[in-house]
């Protein structure tokens, strides 16, 4: 995992501070190309920082000579998602120099460069493309955020992944869950009996959303179901209830009392913003963590990340808010059919061996400070990959070749539910999803042809490529 220097000065005279060296003198040179924008603090600064570690251990020039000549393949991100302007990486027995600073594109020791997904863009992309360069993606977002990610012209670009898919190269199905402890946990699980006594005040279920209209239609399925049984809807979409005012900030949807509030319900409509394989959000876990049963409408693929086949509701098995509400209520008045749903919690027992093993096997925490997070297992994936490949070279084996495939993102079109006995709403917003996917499907047409073409191009030469059918 990637263990870096947080400070240069800080770091003491090691083969750390020699990179930081040999690399300055790189960066101090200028680029005629307006697209490779610096605006970063010039290393020769931090070369004159160095010199009293050098001077303290009795380094000789001849000896200072010899260290800068050590060498570390570069990193560049070219999205800047960490913000660091030069950094060493220990990744085990490897090590990577990580920066933000796109002057190192042209450095003979660059060997990948990495994206930000919902940032990637057609303004700059490094190009042209070298051979040595491998390409790389780090994006846990929903389509919404970027959707020309999400076609095969623009995922195959990449050699290397890290996406919501089990199929990318570092799966982050599971980035929203601490771990095991936290499912089984039952620090916020309201008894069945208050719970039943809540519900003269309280509805069965609760729907907290402030995120309206996105591309699953979440908004007009919960409409058509509050039709047919009750909802408490605290957020922003189609709120008919009021959070107390101290937990009113979006920002307070972790808080201990959004929590509570949220506990004291039976089941919790858990609306994922995009129906796509494998992206599973806070929305599924939370409830699950609070001991109410969510009722799940996302991941095609959710059966095979439930605790146990017994934990959830799976809104894709009713064919109409009608039927589901029908359901909800047989539960709501039936405590063995409903305590059926919350016995793994009760239990502590979690069936789900694919769940375990993505728990136990990943490289990477959340919400925990005592391991590294994902963004770090990316970056140690890729420079990893790359040191093996120059192993290889080094032993006069070819290089192995990594690419992203479809499987690594990809959603399909987006639907819109449609229910006889109420008119949908229309907005702007609801509309606007299908036909963004489908210029969406457009525009990774065109930017594959450019960047195949591997040279730099404009963004008239894009669009005019765009619109030519």
């Amino acid at each position: 995992m990637v263990a870096p220097c947080e400070a240069v000065v800080g770091c003491g005279p090691t083969k750390e501070h020699l990179v930081v060296v040999e690399l300055g003198k790189f960066e101090g040179k200028k680029f005629k190309n307006s697209n490779l924008k610096d605006g970063q603090a010039k290393m020769e600064g931090e070369h004159a920082q160095l010199q009293p570690f050098f001077e303290k251990e009795g380094l000789t020039p001849s000896r200072q000579k010899t260290l800068t000549t050590e060498r570390y393949p570069v990193m560049l991100w070219w999205s800047p998602l960490t913000g660091d302007t030069r950094r060493l990486g220990q990744c085990g027995a490897d090590t990577c120099f990580f920066t933000i600073n796109r002057t190192y594109l042209h450095h003979h020791m660059t060997r990948a460069v990495l994206f930000y997904g919902t940032d990637f863009n057609i303004d700059s992309l490094p190009l042209p493309r070298k051979a040595r360069h491998d390409w790389a993606l780090f994006h846990e977002e929903s389509p919404k955020n970027n959707y020309k990610l999400f076609h095969k012209p623009i995922i195959t670009l990449f050699n290397y992944t890290a996406t919501f898919s089990r199929h990318s190269h570092l799966p982050l199905t599971t980035q929203y869950l601490e771990g095991v402890e936290v499912l089984k946990s039952r620090r916020y699980l309201v008894p069945l009996q208050s719970k039943n006594h809540l519900r003269t005040r309280l509805a069965p279920l609760v729907y907290v959303q402030s995120d309206c209209d996105p591309p699953s239609d979440r908004d007009s399925y919960v409409r058509e179901l509050m039709a047919y049984i009750e909802v408490d809807s605290y957020g922003e979409c189609l709120r008919n209830r009021d959070l107390p005012e101290q937990l009113a900030d979006p920002a307070s949807m972790d808080a201990d009392g959004f929590y509570r509030i949220l506990a004291q319900y039976k089941f919790i409509l858990a609306f994922e913003n995009a129906v796509c394989d494998d992206y599973i959000t806070e929305k599924f876990w939370r409830p699950l963590k609070l001991g109410v049963v969510p009722v799940y409408h996302g991941s095609p693929s959710i059966a095979d990340w439930l605790p146990s086949s017994r934990s959830a509701i799976l809104v894709s098995a009713f064919s109409h808010p009608r039927e589901l509400a029908g359901y909800i209520r047989q539960l709501d008045r039936d405590d063995g059919r409903y305590a059926a749903y919350i016995e793994w919690k009760l239990r502590g027992e979690i069936s789900n061996r694919r769940l375990l093993a993505a728990l136990a096997e990943r490289t990477w925490g959340v919400h925990d400070l005592s391991q590294h997070n994902h963004i770090d297992a990316f970056e140690c994936m890729v420079c990893t990959k790359v040191w093996d490949n120059i192993r290889l070279q080094e032993k006069g084996l070819p290089p192995k070749t990594w690419q992203a495939d479809v499987t690594h993102l990809s959603c399909p079109e987006p639907t819109t539910f449609s229910f006889s006995t109420l008119a949908p709403r229309r907005s702007s917003l609801r509309e606007m999803w299908i036909p963004s996917f489908q210029q969406s499907k457009k525009e990774a047409q065109a930017l594959r042809r450019l960047v195949d073409r591997n040279q730099n191009f404009s963004a008239q030469e894009f669009w005019a490529l765009v619109f030519k059918d």
